[in-house]
């Protein structure tokens, strides 16, 4: 993935937006499996893999704010949605 985006392969392709951790996801990659680019559908139990990644959310949030006072609100509004 860091090859076809230094290349530019990513420029022109769709992206989705994780729900919880708000990034930005390509559709398709070059030379990336498609199940890559959606690791919860490669759980066979999609609640689990929900459960892990708002867990994981939290953990993000909850360390984070030991650095929230130093940087800009621009930055804290993107972090991850664990609710």
């Amino acid at each position: 993935m860091l090859r076809a985006a230094l290349n530019g392969h990513l420029d022109d392709v769709s992206y989705r937006v994780d729900p919880i951790f708000g990034l930005r996801v390509p559709e398709a990659c070059p030379g990336v499996p498609s199940e890559v680019l959606r690791p919860r559908d490669t759980w066979s139990d999609q609640a689990a893999y929900d459960s892990q990644a708002i867990a994981l959310a939290r953990r993000f949030t909850e360390n984070f704010k030991d650095f929230a006072e130093r940087v800009p609100e621009e930055v804290r509004a993107v972090g991850p949605k664990a609710e």
